[in-house]
């Protein structure tokens, strides 16, 4: 009998024995950044906020999408949803945000080098494959229960698609055009800043719409550990066997997920068009 689990869990331990300082300043810092999130949005009046996503959604989406943002928001306002709305929008954004700060180096990495994206490339199946709930286990046992071991776990469970597509789109920007740059005498940096990243930016875009959802979707889960939210509010429904409750943050959710997806994939098709 293999026992592998028997392994992976006496890594975890060292790790908690040999790193606690590490973990114990990631935990303030990544603590510090959710909570700037949440002042942000907790200060903004719900009606202006509102109008900021309306005016945004019907920018990038379309008159209807406009609307829907409008009319969704204010049935969670009603619904008496909206602090836990705003504490999950905060931490899918800090959460979007800290996996675009690393994904995005990585999958110009990858586009460059063969190897690093062979290496790499079994490593995102893993982390896209692996249920969602396995990564609370060591989130917990490294950053206790809260907002700061569900931004951790999200940030692990959504960064795999912004790697991939940052990777795609940069190696499907025309070789013609690579070589045109560097024979004018562009630098390594120019090329990827001037020519690569704004080509392969449609194809970034959908991967940051990617990673937005499934942002969502796993900071949902992370209710299981205190991470609050509209989460929090469908556990309470489960657990309390209050079906009426659980649809109601479910609907929450939806309508939230329904706007972000909207506006980015708007992004990403005017992106596209213009190019």
């Amino acid at each position: 009998m293999i026992n592998i689990g028997q392994y992976i869990e006496s890594a975890i331990n060292w790790m908690m024995v040999h790193f606690a300082t590490f973990f114990d300043a990631v935990n303030a810092g990544l603590g510090s950044f959710i909570i700037g999130f949440q002042h942000i949005l907790f200060g903004i009046p719900f009606y202006i906020t509102i109008l900021v996503l309306a005016v945004a959604a019907w920018m990038k989406a379309g008159r209807g999408t406009g609307i829907f943002t409008v009319l969704g928001l204010l049935l969670i306002y009603g619904m008496g949803f909206w602090e836990a709305t705003m504490q999950t929008l905060a931490l899918v954004l800090s959460s979007t945000c800290l996996a675009l700060i690393v994904g995005v180096p990585l999958g110009v990495w990858t586009a460059n080098s063969p190897r690093a994206d062979k290496i790499l490339r079994p490593i995102l199946d893993l982390m896209q494959t692996m249920p969602a709930f396995v990564y609370l286990i060591p989130a917990v046992l490294f950053f206790g229960l809260g907002a700061v071991p569900g931004v951790f776990a999200t940030i692990i469970f959504a960064m795999p698609p912004v790697v991939r597509l940052t990777g795609l789109g940069i190696r499907q920007v025309p070789k013609n055009v690579v070589e045109a740059s560097r024979s004018f005498g562009a630098t390594r940096w120019q090329l990827l800043y001037k020519v690569q990243l704004p080509l392969a930016l449609p194809t970034i875009l959908t991967g940051v719409n990617q990673t937005i959802m499934m942002s969502l979707s796993m900071v949902v889960i992370a209710a299981m550990i205190a991470a609050g939210g509209l989460g929090e509010i469908v556990l309470k429904g489960i657990t309390q066997m209050k079906i009426g409750l659980g649809f109601e943050g479910g609907i929450a959710v939806v309508i939230l997920a329904i706007i972000l997806d909207r506006i980015t994939q708007g992004m990403a098709g005017r992106k596209s068009k213009k190019d």
